[in-house]
């Protein structure tokens, strides 16, 4: 009888084991990953080719970066000729030169840097 009790302990341990592996992470699970970054947005993408959906912006104006730090490409969607630059304060202050270049630009430290400026 003990033996058995063991036995059925062990199966419901295992099931447990990978029913654990096959459930995603939780912060996967919230936020939305995409490939590629969507007509007209500026996008932050990862090394992995990854771009969270946090690091998606539409509109123009300065925008606050939140755990974007290390080497990443910029890519640059936006329609009309509209241009982007990096600012090493919040809310837009000591701004790089703006940049108009358009598609995935080459890889960039965002460390320093803890802003963005979409312009037109």
């Amino acid at each position: 009888m003990r033996k058995v009790a063991k036995t059925a302990a062990g199966i419901a341990v295992a099931a447990l084991g990978i029913s654990v592996l096959l459930v995603p992470a939780a912060t996967a699970a919230t936020e939305a990953v995409t490939a590629t970054c969507p007509s007209g947005a500026f996008c932050i993408q990862e090394q992995n080719g990854t771009i969270l959906s946090k690091n998606i912006w539409y509109s123009y104006g300065a925008h606050n970066l939140s755990g974007v730090t290390g080497l990443k490409y910029p890519v640059n969607n936006q329609t009309g000729g509209a241009g982007v630059a990096a600012c090493f304060d919040y809310g837009g202050g000591r701004c790089s030169a703006v940049t108009r270049q358009t598609g995935r630009l080459p890889l960039y430290d965002f460390t320093p840097i803890n802003s963005v400026v979409l312009v037109r």
